[in-house]
C-alpha cells in the first residue's frame, strides 16, 4: 500500500448510491421494489444489504452515507435500520449521481475538511472482500497524495456492451506502479463489435461505477460545474443543521443538473485517474450480465434461488418465487422471470433495453 502522507483512515468517508429503478432487470425489479433492495441470488440479504456490510468492514458506520429517492426511505430504513436520519441523502426527485455526490461533498465537508469520499452503487457483486478493501484504501491514499479523481477499474473477460469501457492513459509515476493510470478515454456502453475491439487491444478496463478524491478535489469540479449551485449551498448551511440541509434540498434539487459522474470526471478526464483492481466485480444491471457473470448451472444456465428441472436446455436465466418449481424442456437462450403477477418469458439478447420496451409495453400498471 501507499505510504500515507498526512491521511489517516479516520478521515475516509462513503457514500452509497441507492436510488435507481432497476428497469432492467424487470420484472423481478419494480418501480416499488427496486434491484437494489432485492435478494437475487439467496443470500438472505439484499445487494445494499450487501454492499453496506462491506463498507462497514471497511469504515466505521458514522462515516457512511446512503442516497436514495423519497419513495424508498422506508424499504431503506427497513433492511438497514441501523442507519440514521442524518446519514441517508434523500433525494426528493429522481437525478443522475452528480447532484447527489455535490450534496455528499457538502455534507462531509462540514465535518471533515480533509475528507475523502468514495461513492459507490449499490450493487455490485464483489468476489474477493480481501482484495476489495486492500485496492480501495490504497485507492483513497493514492487520491489524496496526488489530489486527484481515480476511478477503479476491471479487467474486461468478456465484450459486455452493457458495462463503460475506460481506456489507459500513461502510468501515473513511479509510486503508483503500474497498476494507476491516467484516463485516455472513456465509453458508456458501447455496441458489441466496439467492446471486441475494446479488449482486444488491451488498453481498457471496465468502469465500476466506483469514484473517489478529497472533499476537496470534488468541490472544485463542482464549482465549475454546478457554480450557483455550490455557492447557494455554502452561503445557506455554513452552520446550518443537516435537517435545514435536507429542507432547502427538498426545494430546491430540481434545479441541479441531471448530469452523471462519468460525464463530470471521466468523459472530461483532467485529472482523472483509474486503478486497475484485482477484488472481482459484476454490475447486477442487466439480466445478460447476470448470465455472462455467474457460475454456470447444467447445459450453461443460470438458474437464480429457484426449484427447476431442465432437460436439454442451455444459456438461460431463470429466477422464480420461492416455493414455484420449473420444469423446462428444449429451450435455449432465454430468460424467464417470474414476479408476483406477471411471467416474463424472452430471447436472452445483450441489448437490455429490450427489456425497458417490454416494461413500457406491458409492465407500466405496477412498474
Amino acid at each position: 500500500m501507499e505510504s500515507i502522507r498526512n491521511i489517516s483512515e479516520k478521515n475516509f468517508y462513503c457514500l452509497i448510491l441507492a436510488g435507481g429503478k432497476g428497469k432492467r432487470l424487470w420484472p423481478k425489479s419494480r418501480l416499488d421494489r427496486p434491484k437494489q433492495f432485492i435478494d437475487f441470488f439467496g443470500t438472505g440479504k439484499s445487494l445494499l444489504q450487501q454492499t453496506f456490510e462491506r463498507f462497514s468492514n471497511i469504515f466505521p458506520r458514522e462515516h457512511i452515507f446512503i442516497s436514495t429517492s423519497k419513495e424508498y426511505v422506508a424499504l431503506l430504513k427497513e433492511q438497514l435500520p441501523e442507519v440514521d436520519d442524518e446519514h441517508i441523502l434523500c433525494e426528493p426527485i429522481h437525478r443522475n449521481t452528480a447532484p447527489i455526490a455535490a450534496w455528499m461533498t457538502h455534507r462531509v465537508e462540514k465535518r471533515n475538511k480533509d475528507g475523502v469520499i468514495v461513492i459507490s452503487p449499490a450493487d455490485q457483486h464483489i468476489v474477493n472482500e480481501e482484495n476489495f478493501r486492500r485496492d480501495l484504501l490504497n485507492a483513497m491514499i493514492h487520491a489524496h497524495n496526488h489530489n486527484c479523481f481515480l476511478t477503479m477499474g476491471i479487467r474486461p473477460t468478456r465484450p459486455e456492451p452493457g458495462y463503460g469501457y475506460i481506456q489507459l492513459g500513461s502510468s501515473c509515476g513511479e509510486e503508483a506502479g503500474n497498476t494507476i493510470n491516467t484516463v485516455k478515454s472513456f465509453t458508456e456502453k458501447p455496441n458489441r463489435s466496439f467492446a471486441e475491439m475494446f479488449i482486444e487491444s488491451g488498453e481498457f478496463l471496465w468502469n465500476t461505477g466506483l469514484f473517489i478524491a478529497s472533499v476537496t478535489t470534488f468541490r472544485n469540479r463542482f464549482i465549475d460545474l454546478f457554480p450557483p449551485i455550490m455557492r447557494n449551498l455554502d452561503k445557506t448551511f455554513s452552520e446550518a443543521s443537516w435537517k435545514d440541509e435536507n429542507k432547502w434540498i427538498e426545494e430546491h434539487f430540481a434545479t441541479y443538473p441531471n448530469e452523471s459522474l462519468e460525464s463530470c470526471i471521466l468523459e472530461h478526464k483532467e485529472n482523472v485517474c483509474v486503478k486497475e483492481c484485482q477484488f472481482g466485480w459484476a454490475d447486477i444491471g442487466t439480466w445478460h450480465s447476470i448470465y455472462e457473470t455467474y457460475s454456470t448451472y447444467e447445459g450453461e444456465n443460470v438458474v437464480l434461488n429457484t426449484e427447476t428441472m431442465l432437460s436439454n436446455t442451455t444459456g438461460c436465466v431463470i429466477s422464480l418465487p420461492k416455493g414455484r418449481q420449473a420444469i423446462i424442456d428444449n429451450l435455449h437462450d432465454y430468460i424467464v422471470v417470474e414476479n408476483e403477477e406477471i411471467l416474463l418469458i424472452t430471447p436472452r439478447t445483450d441489448n437490455s433495453d429490450d427489456i425497458v420496451k417490454l416494461r413500457i409495453k406491458y409492465g407500466m400498471r405496477k412498474g
